[in-house]
């Protein structure tokens, strides 16, 4: 186990062990730490290599997603010093998608295996409540840990509109962790550690220019990450182009990702039942099993907006994503079977070909 000692501090463990074992013992592990047109830089006990998928993986993947992705671990088999073939990607633990953007329904993997996920607003702007909440849902749908993650504190200037902003925050943040940081102070950069003790993955979801890559280079104690300043209009600068697995001093690695402008999600739905728990926890009482709260009788979410215990802001955006999320699994569905369809045509016009 000594050569996996440097992959052991980005996550490497027995059960991986296990795992790799199942596989011919050629084959040596890495993770992917950043993606190429069609190719992928492993880093692995050696260091890093220059890697493609065999034929036979991109022939087996029945979409873009089942191919190798950041943060995800894989199986190599090394043909020269630098440069190796991906065998296979093992079981992935945690990994959150959306829908590529300008694409009605094909899955984008932003970060495979990852614990944490570190959701950054900027507090030199007003928060977007809105995108935190696309953001939560996310960050549950995938399996991992959110964190809200308020950057900039050093600007806010007056306490009265700190305190402001930290009410609207904790309005939807219903027990997730939040910390203010500052990466010109060093304020939270501590708890942000604390979350990837155990050499956990964590990663930085956030839009343009609120400070992403300063606290990266914060953490890592020296400046690896490009920074630009937020533009006079007050739209974020697109300063991290490429998402990249890095890995930290002392154990544990962190994904930084681009600014998404347009986060259109992916998946069933299950995270926006976390994201909106005080939703979910004032429709227990509901009449009917399938309410909606829109106008069915007997909705005790309507109660609870017309008690003042819950805001129609808050129904109102719960509502939104839930039909969004219909609507894409539909599509998702409707492809599925034009895909399974044409295949069926495949093999029956396969097998009349045979039989003559």
């Amino acid at each position: 186990m000594s050569t996996l000692v440097h992959l052991h501090d980005i996550g490497w463990d027995e059960d991986r062990e296990r795992e790799l074992a199942s596989l011919p013992r050629h084959l040596i592990p890495g993770r992917v730490v950043a993606e190429h047109r069609g190719a992928s830089t492993i880093l692995t006990s050696k260091g890093e290599l220059w890697a493609e998928p065999t034929g036979r993986l991109r022939h087996e993947a029945k979409s873009r997603a089942d191919l190798p992705s950041i943060g995800d671990w894989v199986a190599l088999d090394e043909r020269d010093h630098a440069q190796a073939s991906i065998h296979s990607v093992l079981p992935r633990r945690a990994h959150f998608s959306r829908n590529i953007a300008g694409k009605a329904t094909d899955e984008q993997v932003l970060a495979a295996n990852v614990d944490v996920s570190f959701l950054v607003a900027s507090l030199e702007l007003d928060v977007n409540l809105r995108r935190l909440e696309r953001y939560l849902t996310l960050a549950w749908s995938g399996g991992t840990d959110p964190v809200i993650v308020l950057a900039k504190s050093d600007l806010t200037g007056d306490p009265e509109d700190l305190v402001y902003e930290l009410h609207r925050v904790e309005s939807i943040a219903l027990g997730v962790p939040l910390v203010l940081t500052s990466s010109i102070t060093g304020a939270g950069v501590d708890d942000l550690r604390d979350h990837l003790v155990g050499n956990r993955t964590g990663v930085f979801l956030g839009s343009s220019g609120v400070g992403k890559s300063s606290l990266i280079n914060t953490l890592l104690g020296r400046n690896s990450q490009e920074v630009k300043s937020v533009r006079a209009d007050g739209k974020g600068r697109h300063t991290t182009t490429f998402r990249e697995l890095i890995p930290l001093p002392g154990g544990g690695a962190m994904i930084d990702t681009p600014g998404l402008r347009g986060l259109k999600l992916w998946g069933d739905g299950e995270g926006i039942e976390d994201a909106f728990a005080d939703v979910e926890e004032a429709a227990v009482g509901c009449r009917f099993r399938d309410c909606r709260h829109e106008q069915e009788p007997g909705c005790t979410v309507a109660a609870a907006i017309e008690a003042g215990e819950l805001s129609r802001a808050r129904l109102d955006d719960f509502v939104k994503l839930r039909r969004e999320l219909e609507w894409r699994r539909a599509q998702q569905d409707r492809k599925l079977a034009a895909k399974n369809k044409k295949r069926r045509r495949a093999v029956e016009k396969r097998n009349r070909t045979i039989s003559w």
